[in-house]
């Protein structure tokens, strides 16, 4: 388990995540589930050294980290969480989230996973399933509130190896950028589709959030980059100081630390 509650740090204001694509008809009504789409989380320079690494890495069978009914539908590799390699790359990583201000202030993060990478050749996919709720050994649980995916091959290197997300029976998919990243609720069905040309390369982060509860999480997110938004146009004005005030005093009030 990482504690960065200290460690973070902003860069800049948070920005609006894009749109995703619905793949289905809702089956039923329901709520919202935000989606936050994080460009250039990884520079140039990191995405090189990761890409290389990733060459020469041993990787291993997914499905030895899943659980027992995600194993039947997890078909992709992993590097072996114990090589030296694994370990540069996950610093990289997590440096990287750490310093992203749109994940900062949208997840608002406690604890976080190791970083793991994996790796998707042709035939391989991971079935429907929903992430463990909490992860790690005891002195080191995280509760699983958001799953982040930063992607590390170009879309148009690979064919199929779409990330699908079911929000209340729509499903949305997503193949982003190099260096961009997804970061969804971990409690929301979702897979990867089977990848028919190339290969695909990700590294994933399950984040507990000091709010575990993704509607708080939501609202949050939206006054955040209101009073930012604000401030942009009027500077530190009687409006920005309620909606700041306003914004503080719900995370004091809801923020499990």
């Amino acid at each position: 388990m990482v504690d960065f509650r200290k460690a973070a740090a902003r860069n800049g204001p948070a920005k609006r995540p894009g749109r995703a694509r619905p793949l289905s008809q809702p089956e039923s009504p329901g709520g919202t589930l935000v989606i936050i789409c994080a460009p250039n989380v990884l520079t140039p320079e990191e995405l090189g050294v990761i890409r290389n690494e990733l060459q020469a890495a041993p990787f291993v069978d997914g499905a030895s980290t899943a659980g027992w009914s995600a194993r039947e539908v997890k078909k992709n590799l992993q590097v072996d969480i114990d090589t030296e390699s694994q370990a540069r790359l996950r610093d990289i990583v997590r440096s990287a989230f750490l310093r992203n201000g749109m994940l900062q202030a949208s997840v608002l993060p406690s604890a976080m996973t190791q970083v793991m990478f994996n790796r998707y050749d042709v035939g391989m996919q991971y079935g429907r399933h929903v992430d463990a709720p909490v992860m790690g050994g005891l002195g080191s649980a995280v509760r699983t509130d958001v799953a982040i995916t930063v992607f590390l091959s170009d879309p148009k290197s690979y064919t199929g190896g779409d990330l699908v997300v079911d929000t209340n029976g729509v499903e949305y998919g997503f193949k982003l950028d190099a260096g961009s990243a997804i970061a969804y609720p971990a409690n929301s069905l979702h897979h990867v589709t089977p990848v028919t040309q190339g290969t695909r390369h990700a590294a994933i982060i399950w984040v507990q959030s000091q709010i575990r509860d993704s509607a708080k999480r939501e609202l949050l997110w939206d006054l955040d980059n209101a009073k930012r938004q604000i401030f942009g146009r009027e500077g530190k004005s009687a409006t920005f100081d309620v909606i700041s005030k306003s914004h503080a005093n719900l995370l004091r009030m809801w923020a499990d630390v």
